[in-house]
């Protein structure tokens, strides 16, 4: 396995470090710092000395080019203005995205809420519609600079990275390899029963963490995975369950989705696909951020015989799942 000795960029990011960065865009914290719950970035509840908190997010170096983040900041911004309940940046003196050192950040409300209730009919069907509209936004351009969700982006490269970095361990890589190959196979044959389905801007990781819930309804928050695919990727991560319960859920979105966003049904055909290349991405998500210390005390099991058996074995079921017909809508 691929070691690296060099302290993690994020070792210079202190509470010191953090304040001044605000401090640099004319934004003065009184010293109170609050880490909220992600590992992609570092995000920060900030006390502010006039005004509400605020939100102060610092991209992991290197992820992301300068030009792709902007563009998620543009499209949040398009459906901001188009009154759909996003948390778009703060553009201060016009920029949007700010560098303080070596890092590059960008400050945001602060939006409360608590997780929604998905198995609330009513619940789903309002997230559908806001989603709907996020996807009619969506269709008119396409993103220049942020990659699609395919096969090869989260499915050959992902198999690619964790065979090519030592993270399988030998006495097992065969079985694995193999079982992923399947897999991979099983994908294609999805999308091929699928045809020539559309691709558009995307939340991209749009499950019930990411959509906080109010008396006035959902907001979406983080669109760091923004990126071109199919609509039906934005809509499988809420459904939970039996198979009956998921053919219900997925009605209760499409009836409100379909208000503002025509759903296209071939799509049904790749949702066990993207759930495939969903497990292969998150492990060579794990294994690629392996050097951050923050990631071996959040994922202890991660990397581990047991984990690699557990991933043959969930590939296996996928792979099955694949060849079953799509839920039906």
């Amino acid at each position: 396995m691929t070691t690296d000795t060099q302290p993690h960029p994020y070792a210079a990011l202190g509470p010191d470090c953090v304040l001044d960065a605000l401090d640099s865009v004319g934004l003065r914290g009184d010293g109170r710092l609050l880490a909220l719950n992600s590992y992609e970035n570092r995000v920060y509840q900030v006390g502010m000395e006039e005004g509400q908190p605020l939100v102060a997010k610092f991209y992991r170096p290197g992820r992301w080019s300068d030009a792709a983040i902007l563009e998620e900041h543009a499209f949040v911004a398009e459906l901001a203005e188009l009154e759909i309940p996003v948390v778009a940046p703060l553009a201060l003196d016009g920029r949007t995205l700010h560098t303080y050192q070596d890092f590059r950040f960008a400050v945001f409300p602060r939006k409360g809420g608590r997780a929604p209730e998905l198995d609330d009919p009513k619940v789903l069907e309002w997230t559908g519609r806001f989603i709907g509209r996020i996807h009619a936004a969506g269709r008119v351009k396409p993103f220049m600079e942020r990659p699609a969700l395919n096969i090869d982006t989260f499915g050959r490269e992902s198999r690619d990275y964790l065979l090519a970095n030592g993270f399988i361990p030998p006495d097992i890589q065969a079985a694995w390899t193999t079982t992923v190959d399947c897999a991979l196979d099983g994908v294609a044959r999805c999308y091929e029963r699928a045809g020539d389905v559309a691709l558009l801007r995307l939340h991209g990781d749009c499950h019930g963490g990411n959509v906080l819930w109010t008396d006035a309804g959902p907001h979406f928050v983080d669109f760091d995975d923004s990126r071109m695919g199919p609509a039906v990727q934005d809509l499988w991560m809420m459904l939970s369950g039996e198979r009956g319960d998921m053919v219900r859920q997925m009605a209760d979105i499409l009836a409100g989705y379909e208000d503002f966003c025509e759903f296209d049904s071939r799509e049904m055909h790749v949702v066990e696909a993207l759930r495939t290349l969903r497990l292969l991405h998150y492990s060579a998500w794990l294994a690629r951020r392996w050097n951050d210390p923050a990631f071996p005390v959040a994922f202890p099991w991660f990397n581990t015989q047991r984990y690699w058996q557990d991933r043959i074995l969930e590939l296996r079921e996928q792979i099955a799942l694949m060849d079953e017909s799509p839920l039906p809508i």
